[in-house]
């Protein structure tokens, strides 16, 4: 699956943690952010593992109705853009410590 919002480059340049990896952390790491231009709805990817089909499934802290840690996959994010590009990847996110982020969205 090519992907131009996600890679296995991208999973290697950030050394992003397989899924349940992070689990026993008291405060994991966020290392990618995915925003919706068109709504509030943000995706903080705490871990992600490759599927057999190619897919990515990550785990992380997502801010829509409600602010939840859950699960969500690339197909999922890429659905969105299937007519018009609204999902994007925050070029410019840093690994963040999960209770900053909270954080910063409580203000």
């Amino acid at each position: 699956m090519k992907s131009k919002l996600f890679s296995e480059e991208l999973v290697k340049e950030l050394n992003i943690p397989e899924l349940y990896s992070q689990e026993d952390e008291e405060n994991p790491m966020a290392y990618v952010k995915f925003f919706d231009i068109c709504s509030n709805w943000t995706w903080y990817v705490l871990e992600c593992q490759k599927q057999e089909d190619g897919d990515y499934l990550f785990f992380g802290y997502v801010m829509g109705l409600e602010n939840e840690l859950g699960y969500f996959s690339l197909a999922e994010l890429e659905s969105v853009n299937s007519s018009f590009p609204r999902i994007e990847r925050d070029l410019y996110f840093n690994p963040t410590e999960l209770s900053n982020i909270k954080k910063k969205h409580q203000e």
